[in-house]
């Protein structure tokens, strides 16, 4: 017995584009276009009658834009949605990230004219199927936006595992990592003392403006790292990504960025990275493996774990897709599980020691 076909609505305003998604989803015979929208309201409506496996949402969308559109579905009725937007425009890409965090799964270029039309057809019914089969939460963005700051478990757990004082943090992130990242950053002061460290997978055309848009959503100024810089010393509290299509690592104090083989069909890895700071910086880092799929970050993880490093994974609960953190926890390369509403508050508590050290030398 054949499975059941994956149910899709299609949001576009472009009547043309539209078209054209459907016919190219419609060519796929896992695949039933169960409904379009042109607008945002009307893409509500059809999403509350039709009860879609996977939308695919575009931003830019009159009545209610894309954004606000996804925000109601994942707070009344949530699917996962496939964003399929322009990525050559700054606000639209801003609109995108927004999106991403209010619980939207994954992101896909529109056609550009630069490849077939079978390339691009071929891409946007891998990245649907793939979608549909991602559980999705209730309003991710207003589970994240009240939290807890009392966390006198996690203090203690901080205190008692004797930590030597820290350098550097690092962060890794894949599906579901803008929400996470916005999560952990925002809950940081601008005077958080260490410089993170940041690999998140994202397609190159999207990431373009990703450290602009962080950078608006914490107190801590979030650039891309240079090839060739230093590792900021304590008390110099920034963020600092690897850049698309570039591998991030640290060697002998220097940031260095490269195109390297990918690892895990990724470039930049979390792996390279944290494997780098094992190397270097051993019990001197803090280590974070959020959502994502896959298992890239796991093998680095337990590195920095077995080098006496602090290592952080993301529970199976708050993560939009449990991969990546999941094979870190089952090789054991996790000191503690949280959720992501507690990863700040514990990386303030865990540097707090740093930060009155400074504030004695200063």
């Amino acid at each position: 017995m054949s499975s059941p076909r994956v149910r899709v609505l299609v949001v576009e305003d472009s009547l043309t584009i539209r078209r054209y998604i459907v016919d190219a989803l419609s060519g796929d015979p896992r695949l039933e276009v169960v409904g379009e929208a042109g607008d945002g309201k009307t893409a509500i409506e059809q999403c509350q009658g039709l009860r879609p496996d996977v939308i695919t949402m575009d931003m830019m969308l009159p009545i209610m834009t894309g954004v606000a559109a996804t925000e109601h579905i994942m707070a009344f009725c949530p699917t996962p949605i496939l964003i399929v937007s322009s990525s050559t425009n700054r606000g639209e890409l801003f609109r995108t990230y927004d999106a991403l965090c209010a619980g939207a799964v994954d992101v896909l270029d529109k056609p550009s004219g630069g490849e077939t039309d079978h390339d691009w057809e071929r891409r946007l019914v891998d990245a649907v199927r793939m979608v549909a089969r991602i559980r999705v939460i209730m309003h991710p963005r207003g589970r994240l936006s009240h939290f807890d700051h009392e966390l006198s478990a996690v203090t203690s757990i901080i205190h008692a595992s004797g930590a030597a004082e820290r350098k550097v943090v690092a962060i890794g992130a894949s599906t579901g990592g803008p929400a996470a990242l916005r999560s952990i950053l925002s809950l940081l002061p601008k005077d958080f003392p260490l410089p993170i460290l940041l690999v998140i997978h994202i397609s190159e055309p999207f990431g373009i403006a990703l450290a602009e848009w962080l950078d608006g959503q914490t107190a801590l100024p979030v650039r891309y790292a240079l090839d060739g810089e230093r590792l900021p010393e304590p008390g110099e509290g920034c963020v600092l990504m690897a850049p698309p299509e570039r591998h991030l690592e640290l060697v002998e104090g220097r940031l260095h960025l490269s195109n390297a083989p990918e690892r895990h069909s990724c470039r930049p890895s979390v792996d390279v990275l944290f494997e780098s700071l094992a190397r270097e910086l051993a019990a001197q880092t803090i280590a974070c493996l959020l959502t994502g799929m896959g298992k890239d970050g796991a093998q680095g993880l337990l590195a920095i774990h077995q080098h006496g490093g602090l290592t952080l994974a993301q529970d199976e609960a708050s993560s939009v897709v449990f991969g990546m953190p999941a094979a870190a926890i089952k090789l054991q390369a996790a000191s503690h599980v949280l959720p992501i509403n507690e990863f700040g508050p514990f990386l303030r508590r865990a540097t707090s020691k740093t930060k009155s050290e400074e504030d004695r030398r200063g």
